[in-house]
């Protein structure tokens, strides 16, 4: 199916706010090719890798997804709120799997990531998704510009935190909320209507083992080539902390949202992040409701893992404007 032929009326005004290193990638790519997705920007967050090769890494997998200069690409904040950048070069890489892509010819756009969003959530009033697999400083940012964009926005869905489990970058933290807490914090509290993927279900449900690797190099498609170069050095680094396989919480969340059939199970929750310094600072707290606070997010706690992969694999059978 093309674009060209897909119903407006059927598909989700998007904007995609990320960190842009693999996984994200790959989140970029479902929200570029998924005939039920309109795309209407990317905003870049500080976070995964040196925040130019961010910027480079959206622009290159909008070229080799055939949708060079459709779908314009903001740079946002390039540090939190109160603190500076947090790699996470070590996991990713450059986020781009040490290959050299063609030069991509767009180029990034002059207004900031933050300016964006508060213009296209009232362009869009009311339909627009905002899908955020990095940390949530730009959120927060335009937060701070429009108080009124909770209301604007049809629905925030967030891959952070680690409901009641351990971290990926503390024992206590997710890398996300941990980079920077005080976004996540005023994000969460913020009265958006929020769905949340997190590590946990990520760990339980969203690795790709040797097999299902297997058969996404089995596709030999211009997009699943892209697809295992730039996820080897985060196959390489999961395997090397005893995961089987290669994680995929952004994809899982940017999917959540264009194939809600995949999602088998949601609990609601409060969840709140810390802020103060020492150990536990970036720990979500996930409270199940029985300690009287309201709860103010929907969170993952099951999802169809072989309906996750076969889409995936769809997605990546598509060539430019195939989708």
């Amino acid at each position: 199916m093309s674009h060209a032929a897909s119903s407006s009326e059927s598909r989700r005004a998007i904007v995609l706010d990320t960190d842009t290193a693999a996984d994200d990638c790959f989140a970029l790519l479902a929200c570029l090719l998924h005939p039920a997705a309109d795309l209407k920007a990317v905003t870049v967050v500080a976070g995964n890798v040196g925040f130019d090769q961010q910027l480079e890494n959206a622009l290159i997998t909008i070229e080799q997804c055939g949708r060079s200069g459709e779908v314009p690409v903001h740079p946002g904040c390039t540090e939190s709120l109160v603190r500076g950048w947090t790699s996470a070069e070590n996991v990713h890489g450059d986020g781009k799997g040490h290959h050299e892509w063609p030069a991509p010819a767009q180029r990034p756009e002059s207004e900031h990531a933050a300016l964006a969003l508060v213009r296209l959530a009232e362009e869009h009033r009311g339909e627009l998704d905002l899908v955020c697999i990095g940390p949530l400083t730009n959120v927060a940012t335009a937060l701070a510009i429009d108080r009124r964009l909770p209301e604007k926005i049809r629905s925030l869905y967030v891959m952070g935190g680690s409901n009641n489990g351990r971290g990926n970058i503390t024992p206590s933290a997710e890398y996300n909320f941990y980079v920077d807490p005080e976004a996540a914090r005023a994000a969460l509290r913020a009265g958006f209507s929020v769905t949340v993927v997190d590590w946990v279900l990520t760990l339980r449900q969203a690795v790709f083992g040797a097999e299902q690797l297997e058969e996404i190099a089995a596709l030999d498609t211009p997009l699943s080539r892209f697809f295992g170069i730039v996820n080897t050095p985060t196959l390489e680094f999961d395997r090397s902390v005893g995961i089987e396989g290669s994680t995929h919480p952004d994809l899982l969340t940017a999917l959540a949202l264009l194939e809600p059939s995949i999602v088998v199970r949601t609990s609601r929750y409060f969840l709140d992040v810390d802020t103060a310094d020492g150990p536990s600072r970036g720990y979500s707290t996930f409270d199940w409701g029985v300690f009287g606070r309201e709860p103010n997010a929907d969170v993952v706690e099951e999802i169809d893992e072989g309906a996750f992969f076969e889409r995936v694999k769809g997605l990546l059978c598509t060539g430019p404007g195939e989708a």
